[in-house]
């Protein structure tokens, strides 16, 4: 199906291998940890200044020669006058988190089950977060007491500097969803095919630990953060999908593409010739193998799950011009490194994933948004300045919320019925039923940012859309078909309006680049 311009005539469909239905030739999806919409966006566009930081945000600030920047679905009344309450039942209204305060930037890890998302949105009066969601136990990294009215906080501009300056040149979208409740690894299954409900072999007691459910169909759905079981890294219950993801329909039109991520290069092998992955690094948090097992998390690696995209050995490329490829002997997972080479070999990928070291996900507890920013930071910068900038398109996303507090509730599109389900009551999420069951959603809220010379600048985008919208976009822009076999690729909203597909568009727009440490504008 042709893919109309978002503005101006459509562009001419192309067919042959490689070709694009749009000037976008490619794709670079930065896929963080851990982030509600609210938690980064809430107050956009405005920002406080505390602590004599920098005033970022402000209406009175020209951005991109404009005054105002477009207004979008944030915390607005909520900040202080929110429904959710502590234990004892006092007031919980969201708090500031300052970046002079070193607590206030290294967070404590929240609760992101399947089922207690579900019971903080309680029916979308989303009043639960404190009581269902809030971490009241153990301590962050910085040694201080975790309290359970956390969950409510929030970023601004003088923290995620970089991401609100990518907001106001660039695109960004507050109507962003995730597909389903839970935890990281079911948002990267529906990246990777849009359908968590294909679970195959289960190890370990991955069956009996609350990793799946029932699906309704004789199989099971994945609901938690169960390892991949094509992974010699992986050291816990794991599982294997069925079914096709994007990478067999790349593959299929002999597209290149490759999944990178931070820690998958081998540190050695085991007597068993296992790989091993020792890789770690240190960052504000600490030492990414305190908190983690190190660089490398393997149930962040949505293609390992799959016997016909996986890397079983981590083996490591044998050629970097042939990185993204079907020739190089990796099948398609690498090392984030291999990214850095293929990138200087002026070798991009048509359609590249990159997934940072733990230590610079993002993800609470062992990551933070200033190690997060030096990592998009850094990519950003040196896309720009390659020569495939002009046909390029960048986009951050994150696989959950973390249970951070957001005020919106999506879209039902997937009821579901299993124990798990509390949105509405226990075992009921909405009034209906899905084919597949335990894939209730959409989840919570997420923030969306693409990145592009075709981007259209300082806009906000309130249509709905999903994780899987990123998957529909590829198969798109590259003529693929839809996966289908209850894929939510099938129903996921369209990326397009966020884009201006003109050339003229394109030749108008300037590089962004910034300062890895501060998120400041280094040139425009």
């Amino acid at each position: 199906m042709a893919v109309a311009a978002a503005h101006g005539s459509a562009h001419k469909p192309h067919t042959a291998d490689g070709s694009t239905r749009t000037p976008i030739k490619h794709l670079v999806i930065i896929f963080q940890e851990n982030v509600s919409f609210d938690h980064y966006f809430g107050t956009y566009p405005f920002a406080a200044n505390s602590s004599g930081q920098r005033f970022l945000g402000d209406h009175h600030v020209r951005v991109n020669g404009l005054y105002d920047t477009p207004g979008l679905n944030g915390h607005g009344t909520l900040l202080t006058n929110n429904p959710n309450t502590d234990a004892s039942g006092n007031q919980a209204n969201p708090r500031r988190l300052d970046p002079a305060n070193i607590n206030d930037v290294l967070l404590c890890d929240q609760d992101h089950g399947y089922a207690d998302e579900q019971k903080a949105f309680d029916g979308g009066k989303m009043d639960q977060f404190v009581t269902s969601v809030g971490t009241g136990s153990g301590t962050s990294g910085t040694g201080q007491a975790c309290k359970a009215t956390d969950v409510m906080n929030y970023y601004d501009g003088n923290t995620v500097t970089g991401m609100w300056n990518y907001a106001k040149s660039f695109a960004m979208s507050d109507n962003f969803f995730a597909n389903t409740f839970g935890p990281s690894t079911p948002g990267a299954i529906n990246l990777a095919s849009g359908n968590t409900g294909n679970v195959g072999i289960q190890i370990n007691g991955a069956n009996t630990d609350g990793d799946t459910v029932p699906d309704g169909q004789g199989g099971s759905s994945l609901i938690d953060d169960a390892q991949p079981y094509y992974d010699d890294c992986s050291t816990r219950d794991a599982v294997s999908m069925k079914g096709t993801n994007i990478g067999d329909e790349l593959n299929a039109r002999g597209i290149t593409w490759g999944w990178f991520q931070g820690g998958f290069a081998p540190t050695g092998y085991d007597s068993s010739g296992r790989a091993v992955c020792g890789s770690h690094h240190v960052g504000l948090a600490g030492d990414d193998a305190v908190a983690t097992v190190g660089d490398y998390i393997p149930h962040h690696e949505p293609f390992q799950y799959y016997a016909s995209t996986s890397n079983l050995h981590h083996v490591q490329p044998t050629n970097p011009a042939l990185i993204g490829t079907s020739a190089d002997g990796a099948n398609h997972q690498y090392d984030l490194g291999a990214f850095w080479t293929a990138l200087a070999e002026d070798n991009l990928p048509s359609v590249t994933y990159l997934k940072a070291a733990a230590f610079q996900d993002s993800h609470p507890g062992y990551s933070d948004p200033i190690d997060e920013q030096a990592f998009v930071v850094g990519v950003v910068n040196a896309v720009q300045n390659s020569r495939f900038w002009n046909d390029t398109a960048i986009i951050i996303a994150y696989d959950d919320s973390d249970g951070w507090y957001d005020h919106v509730l999506g879209p039902i599109v997937n009821q579901s019925a299993v124990a798990d389900d509390a949105l509405v009551a226990t075992g009921n999420c909405g009034s209906g039923t899905t084919a597949t069951q335990g894939r209730c959603g959409y989840g919570p809220r997420l923030p969306l940012l693409v990145i592009s010379p075709y981007a259209k600048p300082n806009f906000v985008d309130h249509r709905t859309t999903d994780q899987s919208s990123i998957l529909r976009f590829i198969e798109d822009n590259w003529d693929l078909g839809r996966i289908g076999a209850d894929s939510s690729d099938v129903k996921a909203g369209t990326l397009n309006g966020m884009f201006d597909f003109r050339e003229e568009h394109r030749a108008s727009a300037s590089k962004l680049i910034l300062d890895p440490a501060t998120g400041l504008v280094i040139s425009h």
